[in-house]
């Protein structure tokens, strides 16, 4: 047994950490299909805390399991409702929510039959993504030799869990090569994103980033998209080669874990001046004042919620 504290809601119920186990045939486990979010919330400076865009999160849930044909047997509402308890349960005042649907035990074959539909909530603190120091110095990284899953082998716009198995790949080649992280292509050669995250460059006094053929829909990237145009930066939703990112001013990614981690280098070439630079860290200030509570302008992206008042739990048995 851990000494892990948390609970994990788990099909309606708070279960302590060790117990929210899944059965060894488990369809999903064999075959993965199953669905899931990761979700982030901060510590804000007025001693409350917020789940950073909690509705658009929940709502791409949803979305992905009507694109995977998985029946979630909990409304948007009930998982909403589950987070915000979970975060209060587990005395968490910033913290990574990771909730996942897929098919539980039953049937083995390929078809999951009427397997149970299971969902699944954690919350547990979580730093910096990509290593000490990713967000203030940048990160390494390196073109996969592995391209991203196109729209014609499988549904893009969905985070489907087995869709990451060409990411785990990516991320370990790029690691076991002393790289921080990977970069895939598309399946016609141009940047596609990263293992986890989406990709951004900053060239010629003009932002860019994939547009979303055949990317996930990035919450963050939505996100860093609006405060770039708010700041009156030229932006465009394009196409680029890597020889392209290798010329860039600046290059960075985003996404929940990452949140905008500058990249300093791509397949030993440095990127601008080999740090972050000026709009990347204006990006990142903008960013950081928004999830903490500082900008009023973006305060309805915020979900409050209070640590030191619990809120009632349903299961009484906690």
């Amino acid at each position: 047994m851990s000494n892990i504290p948390y609970k994990i809601w788990f099909n309606g119920k708070f279960v302590p950490w060790d117990e929210a186990n899944v059965h060894t045939l488990t369809h999903t486990l064999h075959y993965g299909l199953a669905v899931f979010e990761g979700i982030r919330a901060y510590k804000c400076d007025d001693n409350r805390s917020a789940v950073f865009r909690l509705k658009e999160h929940v709502d791409r849930l949803y979305s992905s399991a009507h694109i995977a044909n998985i029946k979630i047997p909990f409304t948007k509402e009930q998982t909403t409702e589950a987070i915000l308890e979970l975060l209060s349960i587990n005395e968490l005042d910033a913290a990574y929510i990771r909730p996942i649907a897929y098919i539980g035990s039953g049937k083995i074959g390929l078809h999951p039959g009427d397997n149970p539909i299971e969902l699944a909530i954690a919350a547990y603190p979580w730093g910096t993504y990509l290593g000490e120091g990713a967000l203030s110095k940048g990160i390494t990284t390196k073109i996969s030799s592995l391209t991203r899953m196109g729209v014609n082998s499988f549904m893009t716009k969905a985070k489907i869990s087995g869709n990451y198995v060409n990411s785990v790949m990516a991320k370990v080649e790029a690691t076991s090569l002393g790289f921080d992280e990977a970069i895939l292509l598309d399946n016609e050669g141009y940047v596609a994103e990263g293992s986890g995250e989406n990709i951004f460059i900053f060239r010629n006094g003009v932002l860019k980033t994939p547009p979303l053929t055949s990317v996930l829909e990035g919450i963050t990237r939505d996100a860093v998209i609006q405060i770039a145009k708010e700041e009156g930066l030229n932006f465009e939703a394009e196409r680029f080669t890597r020889d392209e990112l290798y010329i860039a001013d600046e290059a960075f990614f985003t996404g929940t874990a990452a949140e905008i981690t500058p990249i300093r280098e791509v397949d030993k070439r440095t990127i601008g001046q080999g740090k972050p630079g000026p709009i990347t860290k204006k990006l990142q200030s903008r960013f950081f004042d928004i999830v903490q509570g500082r900008d009023p302008k973006y305060i309805d992206w915020l979900e409050f919620f209070f640590t030191t008042t619990p809120l009632k739990v349903k299961n009484e048995s906690l």
